[in-house]
């Protein structure tokens, strides 16, 4: 990088390719996945699983709505941590960002491990594909997503436009073809339907595991949060980008499902690894390739949403000094590239192993024990600070009932069906005490950090941001001067 290049975040993002954003990061693997565990959990039972899809729509909606007026009071990149940071001390900020180390790399291997197995499918027809292959494939993916983020926003909002155009084309075919089977009214596409009710009911514990799966599915709301310092007029667009993106996602993932059930026995998609594919075996097995292309399109969207709006995160975190100061700059392109690198490393390493339904356990558990913590943040703030400007501002019974379904969503399994995953996920959270205790004792301004950080911020050709003041604490604002 030249002496004198200004490096800085910039607002260009707009309400059209906010909404292309929300989208690309929702519509990913979820809907081509939890079909599969949302059936599980409610011992398959077509119209209990239909209406979980439709309450996590509301839920989803609910928790956007509420989640949506920490952008607009505090509109930066990374404006939840820096929000729980000012609400509930910087304590509760690290906790927020511990478990956010792990769930995020967790998501993103999850969905590269889906998107390996589309891509790789059809050339293993009839049987499982190698796990080798389907991992290696993965990191590759993951990797090529890294280098299309560190040339910066223009290139990711073009590329997320027109995969977001792939995904809808495909997910419209399915909807489309669903409708027109259950109109002709054959037998067999409509058993299903008539007796919808008729299969057991799952229990409490049952049904929070597939909200968890269902709300997966919906994953992602949070991005336009997170990306904040990077929007135009981020008062006015978020809310709506939210309400507008959330309502026709609700209407897709309902006709999808109804076309997956219209054409596959709920037992047809327990066993089925790539529902999306088995539905297009069985209705145009000619165009099994064209589905797995869109399949695949829709998931890579998603990762590089995810992979664009953590590091703003991160970085954020950096600048407050909560994590190494390196993850703070930016290159010519304005991204937090070692930000990006870091992430990538952490999901590699969790492709490793591969259980996805595990996997997207932990994540919606560990995402709703974040929502939980935001809500009670915005609640605590808005009697703390009653003259804050708000822009928008939600009702407090969206907020007490965010509250009340994060709590019903984390503690039901942990009461009902305790399982070792949950107690694994718990070891690693309550363990953020322990670093944050090193943390707070760790001195990164050390001859032997700042030598380090000199050495990264060649290798990677980077340099700290110019504008410290937006959404950013005084007690860093010495941070060019590290570099230095």
């Amino acid at each position: 990088m030249k002496v004198g290049e200004s490096t800085q975040l910039r607002r260009v993002i707009g309400y059209f390719h906010g909404t292309i954003f929300l989208f690309s990061i929702i519509i990913g693997a979820g809907i081509f996945i939890a079909p599969k565990g949302v059936l599980k959990y409610s011992s398959l039972n077509v119209g209990v699983s239909l209406s979980i899809w439709a309450a996590c729509a509301v839920v989803s909606m609910l928790a956007a709505l509420s989640h949506a007026e920490l952008g607009t009071t505090f509109p930066r990149s990374g404006a939840q941590y820096y929000f729980l940071k000012r609400s509930l001390g910087p304590f509760v900020a690290f906790f927020y960002l511990w478990i956010n180390l792990f769930s995020t790399p967790a998501g993103i291997a999850a969905r590269s491990l889906m998107l390996a197995g589309y891509i790789t499918q059809p050339f293993y027809p009839g049987c499982f594909v190698p796990e080798m292959p389907k991992k290696c494939l993965a990191l590759a993916i993951l990797w090529c997503l890294g280098i299309l983020n560190a040339r910066g926003v223009k290139e990711v909002t073009w590329f997320q436009t027109v995969s977001t155009a792939v995904k809808m084309t495909v997910l419209g075919f399915i909807s489309v073809t669903g409708i027109v089977l259950l109109v002709r009214g054959r037998r067999e596409n409509l058993a299903r339907f008539e007796k919808a009710f008729d299969a057991d009911v799952p229990d409490a514990s049952q049904i929070a595991e597939a909200f968890l799966q269902g709300l997966f599915a919906y994953s992602g709301w949070g991005v336009l949060v997170r990306i904040a310092g990077e929007l135009k007029s981020p008062s006015e667009n978020i809310p709506k980008c939210v309400v507008t993106a959330l309502t026709l996602v609700a209407l897709i993932y309902l006709l999808v499902n109804v076309s997956y059930l219209a054409v596959l026995t709920p037992k047809e998609i327990m066993s089925s690894d790539a529902v999306a594919v088995s539905w297009m075996d069985r209705v145009i097995p000619s165009l099994q390739w064209a589905i797995s292309l869109g399949v695949s399109s829709a998931i890579v969207s998603s990762l590089n949403c995810t992979v664009f709006s953590t590091s703003r995160l991160w970085c954020m975190a950096s600048q407050e000094g909560q994590l190494p100061l390196i993850l703070s700059t930016l290159n010519i392109h304005s991204c937090p590239v070692a930000a990006v690198i870091q992430m990538l490393i952490f999901a590699s390493i969790l492709i490793i192993p591969s259980d996805l339904i595990l996997l997207i356990n932990y994540v919606g558990f560990t995402d709703w024990i974040q929502l939980g913590l935001m809500m009670m943040g915005l609640l605590k703030l808005r009697f703390q600070e009653p003259n804050l400007s708000r822009p928008y501002k939600v009702p407090l019974p969206f907020i007490f009932g965010s509250i009340a379904i994060s709590l019903f969503l984390i503690l039901t399994p942990l009461i009902k069906t305790p399982k070792m995953e949950h107690v694994y996920g718990l070891i690693f959270i309550f363990s953020g005490l322990l670093c944050y205790w090193i943390h707070v004792h760790l001195n990164q301004h050390s001859v032997s950090f700042v030598k380090v950080t000199c050495y990264l911020q060649l290798l990677f050709n980077v340099s700290p941001p110019e504008d410290h003041n937006e959404g950013i604490s005084t007690e860093k604002s010495d941070l060019k001067e590290i570099f230095l």
